[in-house]
């Protein structure tokens, strides 16, 4: 057995740091800048469109346009990124000819070929992309002893296992419920809100451990659970209501024990999985009360649009990354809705998710999860018309896939910054060019640009006095790899 101490993973984080530190002029000068461009108006989608390369620079002077790097510096190390595996995307998928189910599967999680997610959410219970509610329990079971998830091999257990294996093995799946079964609700409805009885706190944890076992029998390795997907949306689909106090004792007193007892505290347990616009005041319930707060490995949230109409708040996401640093965040869910066929080209799309996501990053995000991965050409299927936009839909009937700009403005982020990335130091001197930036496990540097202006945007890539002439084009995201 090989032990390796805190001195040497110290030394070797130093090593990097100085590496960069200490790096002369002419190296610099040798590494060639890839860049790859998506941008409106253009056929350019996520392709290599020039090689760079450093030259002396020194001072940037106040009229020059520059984004800078400091590679010295570095933040949080990604898990990952990825999309949902849901009920909706598992039939839309089925239904596909073989030919183009390999070219989605390829599409999405081959790191060459496509853009290589290698992180995945999935449904326990029904959710509103579902064809219909359903749960794995006999009504009134409270022992659980009729648990069963035939309902998944149908479609979902068949899709996840293919993006397993397109990872290797290494897709980091982890399991969200939208409602208890009915019978455990004070409402007796699986839809509408509702709250879990205390009479079933207990049986309803036992049921994430079961869930994840089943999963794991499967040969599904299962690395981490939300809590309750939404716990403050009373919804026309599965939902279920928790305040944050209700939420902080359900982990305190039943879900962290559980799992513990039944060997899965290695599983991650993220909380809240619900809007950044409450996410610090729920965050802090829980996380000031220590006898909840070890058992909780994260935050989750997602993006939509709350009543004040506003759901890019990204200094709550600093206000709790800065108060409770040993906690990550964990973006788990997010996407455009209310889908209409005919806006499918619509260039939005893909700007939101990429303010989105580098906006998240540069707040401490470690892992990033969209919503459905496939859907229809009508938007689903979802039992409450609750219809959204994917990045790629399916028309069923005539066996073709249609990518949106989102696919590519995502794939800027997950083709170039693989899980293990650690963030670096990035700032740029124009409010034009939005920027983030990763070292990879492999030493290179992948610099995200996001522009969503009208301007075409001429800037130098900066790093220790060299620069590189770059380009921006208006309504465009750029990946820059050395």
């Amino acid at each position: 057995m090989i032990k390796i101490t805190f001195s040497a993973i110290l030394f070797f984080g130093l090593s990097i740091t100085l590496a960069f530190s200490q790096q002369k002029t002419p190296a610099l000068k040798e590494r060639k800048i890839i860049t790859y461009t998506t941008a409106k108006d253009t056929d350019l989608r996520l392709r290599a469109t020039d090689t760079l390369r450093f030259k002396d620079f020194g001072q940037p002077q106040e009229t020059e346009v520059c984004v800078f790097l400091d590679p010295t510096h570095t933040f949080q190390t990604l898990i990952g990124i990825g999309g949902a595996l849901t009920d909706a995307a598992a039939e839309t998928f089925a239904k596909l000819p073989k030919n183009k189910q390999q070219e989605f599967i390829k599409a999405y999680y081959d790191p060459k070929e496509g853009i290589g997610y290698t992180l995945g959410r999935t449904n326990m219970n029904s959710c509103d992309f579902s064809s219909g509610s359903y749960d794995y329990v006999a009504e009134n079971d409270k022992e659980l002893n009729s648990f069963n998830i035939a309902h998944d091999r149908t479609y979902k257990l068949p899709l996840i296992k293919q993006a397993l294996a397109a990872t290797g093995g290494k897709l980091t799946l982890y399991v969200s419920p939208w409602s208890p079964p009915a019978w455990m609700k004070s409402n007796k409805d699986m839809l509408h809100g509702g709250k879990l009885l205390p009479e079933y706190r207990q049986s309803w944890a036992n049921y994430y451990v079961k869930y994840i076992n089943a999963l794991e029998k499967e040969g599904i390795p299962v690395w981490g659970l939300t809590v309750q997907n939404e716990p403050m949306a009373k919804q026309i689909w599965e939902s279920c209501i928790f305040t944050a106090e209700e939420e902080r004792d359900f982990i305190r007193d039943y879900v962290g024990p559980t799992l513990e007892k039944a060997g899965l505290s290695n599983k991650k347990l993220i909380a809240w999985d619900h809007n950044r616009d409450l996410v610090y005041q729920r965050a802090s319930t829980y996380l000031n009360d220590a006898a909840a707060a070890k058992y909780i490995y994260g935050i989750g949230y997602h993006w939509y649009e709350t009543w004040t109409g506003s759901d890019m708040q990204f200094e709550n996401l600093k206000r709790v990354a800065e108060t409770f640093p040993d906690k990550k965040l964990i973006f788990t869910e997010g996407c455009v809705e209310s889908f209409k066929l005919d806006k499918i080209n619509e260039w939005r799309l893909g700007e939101r998710y990429g303010y989105s996501m580098l906006n998240d990053f540069n707040c401490g995000t470690i892992a990033w999860t969209d919503w459905n991965i496939l859907l229809d050409d009508k938007g689903g299927p979802n039992h409450v018309g609750n219809f959204c936009f994917a990045p790629v839909h399916a028309d069923t009937q005539a066996g073709k896939l249609y990518y949106t700009n989102s696919y590519y403005y995502i794939g800027h982020f997950s083709k170039f910054i693989p899980a293990g990335s650690k963030r670096i130091a990035t700032s740029s001197n124009r409010d034009v060019l939005q920027t983030t930036a990763f070292v990879t496990p492999e030493g290179k540097i992948s610099v995200v640009v996001l522009n969503t202006t009208d301007q075409k945007m001429p800037y130098r890539l900066w790093l220790d006095g060299q620069a590189a002439e770059v380009v921006s084009l208006p309504h465009s995201i750029m990946t820059l790899v050395f």
